[in-house]
């Protein structure tokens, strides 16, 4: 009888799971947006509030994990706001990527943002498809006012004895992450020629940065990477170590362009849940739009800059984010007969 028993409670249990496994909303495209203002609709936007209202994401998940609610319309596209900064970003991503209500093994994830951007290679509302993630948090840190004269600066590498120098001793394995650089170049030759708007606050603002070529342009689109930390950082110093230390992490081919306060926490959260096959890690996209620079213009000092006002508040970059963002994602879900199964790739 006992045996019986044992026999019906386990197909009812496999009944379960077979069902709750074909409940699951398969997902196409999942939208990562790191902030927004206030509401979700009807105000000043942030970077969650465009999809929402433009996408129709009408279908609402409460998400009691995050700090939004999550929505998604009827064409398989779902969108998260993580909230700011890595630990929030990775506790949401995690939190969804483990939630049973969605199949988010063939889907594709893009990141879009806004961001800071190096003045050197980027202007005012560009956008930037990034092939590298590196964390710019793990680290050793000596206040500069007491480093040795012949250093730089004073963030040294986990495991190393001074500024850009290889670790000889312990590190951790999550600060660089490489993405699909077949499909970042997809995604860069489906956008590259997508308008970009610029606005005269944007044009007098750039106009300070005389010398900087790169950041005298008008937005366009590029690809280039990006550094994740925390720490809202700012200068030339600072900027210094970003090149640095992404060339340190991800080689002399990358070329730090933007930087972000989440990018880091998500990858890392999506590639431990590749380990429970619930994400392919070839599907994902980082895209940073540069709403303010990384450092000062010619004249202004880096405290000056660190909280000078974005221009027109933000909102070109977090515009520019949605429409690049958008113009990959509706590609994706368009054809989903071929991308379903092939993931997309340009050389």
């Amino acid at each position: 009888m006992l045996n019986l028993i044992g026999s019906a409670l386990l197909v009812l249990a496999s009944l379960v799971v077979a069902l709750n496994a074909q409940a699951a909303i398969p997902v196409k495209v999942v939208v990562v947006s790191m902030f927004e203002h206030g509401e979700v609709r009807g105000d000043q936007p942030g970077e969650y509030q465009l999809w929402i209202e433009r996408q129709k994401l009408d279908n609402t998940f409460p998400f009691p994990l995050g700090l939004y609610d999550l929505h998604m319309n009827d064409t398989g596209l779902l969108a998260i706001c993580t909230g700011g900064g890595v630990t929030n970003a990775t506790a949401s991503i995690m939190a969804l990527g483990m939630d049973p209500r969605f199949d988010l093994s063939k889907a594709y994830w893009i990141i879009a943002g806004i961001g800071g951007g190096d003045p050197l290679d980027v202007s005012l509302g560009t956008g930037v498809w990034a092939k590298h993630v590196v964390d710019g948090d793990l680290l050793y840190e000596i206040d500069g006012r007491e480093i040795p004269k012949d250093w730089q600066y004073g963030l040294i590498p986990l495991g190393a004895k001074k500024p850009n120098q290889e670790s000889t001793g312990w590190t951790v394995d999550t600060i660089h992450y490489a993405l699909n650089p077949g499909l970042v170049n997809w995604a860069y030759q489906l956008t590259k020629d997508h308008p970009v708007a610029d606005t005269p606050a944007m044009k007098a603002f750039r106009e300070q940065y005389t010398g900087y070529p790169q950041a005298l342009r008008p937005p366009f689109v590029t690809i280039g990477d990006t550094i994740g930390s925390s720490t809202y950082w700012h200068g030339w110093k600072l900027n210094e170590w970003a090149n640095d230390w992404m060339h340190l992490h991800a080689g002399k081919d990358s070329n730090f362009m933007t930087t972000n306060m989440e990018d880091n926490g998500t990858l890392t959260a999506l590639h431990r849940m590749a380990k429970l096959g619930r994400v392919d890690t070839q599907r994902i996209l980082v895209l940073r739009t540069v709403s303010n620079f990384s450092a000062p213009p010619p004249g202004k000092t880096a405290a000056w800059s660190t909280t000078a006002p974005y221009p027109d508040k933000g909102l070109p970059a977090i515009e520019a984010a949605y429409a690049l963002g958008n113009r990959v994602a509706q590609a994706l879900i368009n054809d989903w007969k071929a991308y379903e199964k092939t993931i997309p790739s340009a050389k």
